[in-house]
């Protein structure tokens, strides 16, 4: 017994998943494994490349519905445009090209009394956001999840796009 090959649609959101997968699981590697605290838009960057893991098994398991496993791929790809603009945004935010969120960027609010001060530092988190933990050829984390992530959505959108345009040699029957 042989297993059919997936058809495109769920290709396309295993590959979507996949290159989630393989992110994610590098930021968790860097959490857990080498010891760096993520900061909240490093949190805010894996939300994305989860919705990208479960379109793409869900493309993966709808094989037999072609039009939801095409939207479930695209719902995993366009996650990984999303988590690339976060990246990008923290990019900017560690290198003072815009401000990030006041929770981890470490500005201080003016006009603040003694008392409110005191407060106001001892609740604040330690893991700033304007302040790469980790650097690779001049590229932080948050550069290389946009560079990556965007690079994979790009190359799958270019791939769905060829797809289309091409003449179908799948089966015509659609099921879904």
């Amino acid at each position: 017994m042989t297993l059919a090959p997936l058809p495109f649609p769920s290709k396309i959101g295993l590959l979507a998943g996949a290159s989630s997968g393989v992110l994610l699981a590098g930021a968790y590697y860097f959490q857990y494994v080498v010891g760096l605290a993520p900061c909240d838009l490093c949190l805010l960057q894996r939300y994305p490349h989860m919705v990208a893991i479960v379109a793409g098994l869900a493309a993966v398991a709808a094989f037999g519905a072609r039009k939801t496993a095409f939207v479930l791929a695209l719902i995993a790809i366009i996650a990984l445009f999303v988590t690339s603009g976060i990246g990008v945004f923290h990019f900017g935010v560690e290198h003072h090209w815009w401000q990030g969120p006041q929770e981890c960027s470490g500005r201080i609010p003016s006009g603040l009394s003694a008392a409110e001060l005191k407060k106001y530092l001892f609740s604040a988190k330690m893991v700033r956001c304007d302040e790469p933990a980790w650097v690779m050829w001049g590229i932080s984390m948050a550069g290389w999840n946009a560079i990556l992530s965007a690079g994979a959505a790009i190359l799958l959108s270019l791939k769905v796009a060829t797809h289309i345009h091409e003449p179908t040699t799948e089966p015509a029957h659609e099921n879904g």
